[in-house]
Protein backbone atom coordinates (compact mmCIF):
# COMPACT_ATOMS: atom_id res chain seq x y z
CA UNK A 1 0.00 0.00 0.00
CA UNK A 2 1.33 3.43 -0.64
CA UNK A 3 2.06 6.03 1.83
CA UNK A 4 0.11 9.38 1.61
CA UNK A 5 2.22 12.22 1.40
CA UNK A 6 1.79 14.56 4.64
CA UNK A 7 4.06 17.39 3.67
CA UNK A 8 2.57 20.84 3.39
CA UNK A 9 3.25 22.05 0.03
CA UNK A 10 0.28 24.60 -0.47
CA UNK A 11 0.22 28.15 0.68
CA UNK A 12 -2.21 30.13 1.93
CA UNK A 13 -1.66 34.22 1.97
CA UNK A 14 -3.37 36.72 3.83
CA UNK A 15 -3.61 40.04 3.76
CA UNK A 16 -4.35 40.99 7.50
CA UNK A 17 -4.72 44.65 9.23
CA UNK A 18 -2.91 45.53 12.61
CA UNK A 19 -5.44 44.99 14.64
CA UNK A 20 -6.18 41.91 12.99
CA UNK A 21 -2.76 40.30 13.41
CA UNK A 22 -2.66 41.54 17.18
CA UNK A 23 -5.76 39.71 17.85
CA UNK A 24 -4.91 37.13 15.76
CA UNK A 25 -1.17 36.93 17.93
CA UNK A 26 -3.02 37.50 21.21
CA UNK A 27 -5.42 34.09 20.98
CA UNK A 28 -2.29 32.21 19.95
CA UNK A 29 -0.23 33.31 23.17
CA UNK A 30 -2.97 31.89 25.13
CA UNK A 31 -2.52 28.39 23.42
CA UNK A 32 -0.82 25.46 23.39
CA UNK A 33 0.36 25.73 19.80
CA UNK A 34 4.29 26.02 19.10
CA UNK A 35 3.86 28.06 15.68
CA UNK A 36 1.15 31.07 14.40
CA UNK A 37 0.51 28.75 11.50
CA UNK A 38 -0.28 25.61 13.67
CA UNK A 39 -2.98 28.19 15.67
CA UNK A 40 -3.98 29.45 12.59
CA UNK A 41 -4.26 26.03 10.74
CA UNK A 42 -6.63 24.98 13.32
CA UNK A 43 -8.24 27.59 13.48
CA UNK A 44 -9.73 27.49 9.35
CA UNK A 45 -10.04 23.67 9.55
CA UNK A 46 -12.00 24.06 12.94
CA UNK A 47 -9.86 22.20 14.98
CA UNK A 48 -10.05 21.53 18.64
CA UNK A 49 -7.41 24.29 20.28
CA UNK A 50 -6.50 24.00 23.67
CA UNK A 51 -6.03 26.84 25.67
CA UNK A 52 -3.27 27.28 28.73
CA UNK A 53 -5.08 27.78 31.78
CA UNK A 54 -3.29 29.70 34.99
CA UNK A 55 -3.95 28.96 37.97
CA UNK A 56 -3.02 31.83 39.92
CA UNK A 57 -3.63 29.95 43.23
CA UNK A 58 -1.51 27.65 42.18
CA UNK A 59 1.16 29.65 41.44
CA UNK A 60 0.70 31.44 45.10
CA UNK A 61 1.55 28.56 46.87
CA UNK A 62 4.54 27.57 44.58
CA UNK A 63 5.99 30.96 44.93
CA UNK A 64 4.99 30.73 49.14
CA UNK A 65 6.67 26.82 48.85
CA UNK A 66 10.01 28.30 47.11
CA UNK A 67 10.46 31.03 49.37
CA UNK A 68 9.67 28.95 52.25
CA UNK A 69 12.27 26.11 50.69
CA UNK A 70 15.10 28.57 50.55
CA UNK A 71 14.19 29.49 54.49
CA UNK A 72 14.38 25.64 55.11
CA UNK A 73 18.01 25.40 53.14
CA UNK A 74 19.22 27.93 54.99
CA UNK A 75 18.28 26.77 58.44
CA UNK A 76 19.64 22.86 57.16
CA UNK A 77 22.67 24.33 56.35
CA UNK A 78 23.09 26.64 59.65
CA UNK A 79 22.12 23.12 61.40
CA UNK A 80 24.73 20.85 59.54
CA UNK A 81 27.56 23.61 60.65
CA UNK A 82 25.99 23.25 63.85
CA UNK A 83 26.66 19.88 63.76
CA UNK A 84 30.19 19.57 62.80
CA UNK A 85 31.21 21.79 64.86
CA UNK A 86 30.06 19.43 67.55
CA UNK A 87 32.23 16.86 66.38
CA UNK A 88 35.21 19.48 66.51
CA UNK A 89 34.68 21.01 70.23
CA UNK A 90 37.23 19.49 72.48
CA UNK A 91 36.43 22.01 76.11
CA UNK A 92 33.21 21.99 77.88
CA UNK A 93 33.10 25.66 77.58
CA UNK A 94 32.70 25.68 73.62
CA UNK A 95 29.87 22.53 74.03
CA UNK A 96 27.82 24.94 76.60
CA UNK A 97 28.08 27.65 73.63
CA UNK A 98 27.35 25.20 71.26
CA UNK A 99 24.11 24.32 73.05
CA UNK A 100 22.97 27.30 73.67
CA UNK A 101 23.32 28.00 69.77
CA UNK A 102 21.36 24.83 68.88
CA UNK A 103 19.07 25.86 71.05
CA UNK A 104 17.89 28.57 69.07
CA UNK A 105 18.58 27.41 65.60
CA UNK A 106 15.97 24.50 67.06
CA UNK A 107 13.46 27.50 67.63
CA UNK A 108 14.01 28.73 64.68
CA UNK A 109 13.62 25.41 62.90
CA UNK A 110 10.05 24.23 64.68
CA UNK A 111 9.08 28.14 63.77
CA UNK A 112 9.18 27.69 60.19
CA UNK A 113 7.96 24.30 60.56
CA UNK A 114 4.95 25.52 62.20
CA UNK A 115 4.85 28.40 59.90
CA UNK A 116 4.97 26.12 56.51
CA UNK A 117 1.86 23.40 58.81
CA UNK A 118 0.25 27.08 58.85
CA UNK A 119 0.46 27.55 54.94
CA UNK A 120 -0.38 23.95 53.56
CA UNK A 121 -3.36 24.37 55.97
CA UNK A 122 -4.68 27.80 54.43
CA UNK A 123 -3.96 26.61 50.38
CA UNK A 124 -5.68 23.51 51.41
CA UNK A 125 -8.58 25.61 52.81
CA UNK A 126 -9.01 27.57 49.95
CA UNK A 127 -8.89 24.68 47.24
CA UNK A 128 -11.50 23.21 49.02
CA UNK A 129 -14.23 25.98 48.62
Amino acid sequence: MKEQNKNRTKWLHLRLTSDEHQKIVKEFSKSTCRKLSDYARKNLLQKPIVNKYRNESLDDFMAEMIRLRGELNAIGNNFNQAVKKLHTLQQIAELKHWLLSYELEKKILLNKVDEIKKNIQKFAESWLQ
